[in-house]
């Protein structure tokens, strides 16, 4: 990959397993990525308590970034469910070059929902460091299927990490406003100006008969996107999204005028990208 990955080429779609082209990426490349992996759904669950642990490296533990080891405490979250070990496997080594692919001011954002986020908050609390911890942000929105049996289920969890937590980029000015919930509470020119969001996102799906809508049936929106593309990279920055779908993430950094390296492996995702590329500068291999 790194063969032909020019940082000074165009904007670039690699289809393949995100694993080796990761691999074959230069370190500190990349201000901003964005990881959406699969969720993990369906999965039996056994009904114990466990609690992860710190883990001297002297005494044997895996070392972890920072020279933290990592062993006990991602041995004992995986206790809790072994189906979650295979996915963890899949997962861990993906974040592991995240984090080297990542500049010394990066942020990375890795979205979920709740069946995973307590669990890969854990771990990459071992693997970045908890200090590398910057926010959880809550993304909900009102749409869809509904239940009677419980509170619906209507959010995502996007955990933000940082390579350094001393010194990442973050430009709270460059990200779009947002109306006041109570309008009246505020002056008329606060109200007009709009606020900063929080860690709480209101935004609606992709309406399945909104001219956004590309087909691809996982596919984020461009405003939640763009949002952390705004705050967490400048223009002309590179951002790399492994788990590209409908190649959102891209859009998204296209507009703002950042760079952009978009990995999949599913055919039906590439057709997608193709389109919705068509006539902009974007090169595919």
């Amino acid at each position: 990959m790194a063969e032909y990955w020019d940082p000074a080429g165009p904007n670039l779609v690699v289809r393949g397993d995100n694993l080796p082209v990761l691999r074959g990426l230069p370190d500190g490349a990349f201000t901003l990525i964005y990881l959406d992996p699969p969720f993990n759904t369906g999965r039996a669950r056994r009904a114990e308590r466990v609690r992860g642990v710190p883990v001297d490296p002297a005494e044997g533990g895996r070392l972890g970034f920072r020279g933290r080891g990592y062993a006990v405490t991602r041995e004992m979250t995986l206790a809790y469910d072994d189906r979650f070990g295979d996915y963890w496997d899949f997962l861990e080594p993906r974040l592991i070059e995240a984090w080297r692919l990542l500049a010394d001011d990066g942020t990375l954002y890795l979205h979920l929902d709740y069946r995973e986020v307590h669990y890969a908050k854990v771990l990459l609390d071992a693997l970045f460091g908890p200090d590398c911890f910057i926010n959880e942000i809550i993304w909900a929105y009102d749409f869809g299927s509904r239940t009677r049996k419980r509170w619906p289920t209507k959010h995502d969890n996007i955990l933000v990490y940082a390579k350094d937590p001393a010194g990442y980029h973050f430009d709270a000015a460059a990200v779009d406003r947002e109306p006041y919930m109570a309008p009246g509470l505020v002056t008329p020119e606060k109200a007009a100006l709009g606020k900063l969001p929080t860690d709480t996102w209101w935004h609606t799906i992709v309406s399945p008969t909104g001219k956004e809508r590309t087909g691809y049936p996982t596919q984020k929106p461009v405003g939640v996107l763009r949002r952390i593309v705004q705050a967490s990279s400048r223009p002309g920055d590179w951002v790399l999204d492994a788990f590209a779908g409908s190649g959102t993430t891209g859009a998204a950094a296209q507009e703002l005028d950042r760079r952009f390296l978009l990995i999949d492996e599913n055919s039906e995702a590439l057709e997608v990208m193709q389109r919705r590329f068509a006539g902009r500068s974007v090169e595919f291999r």
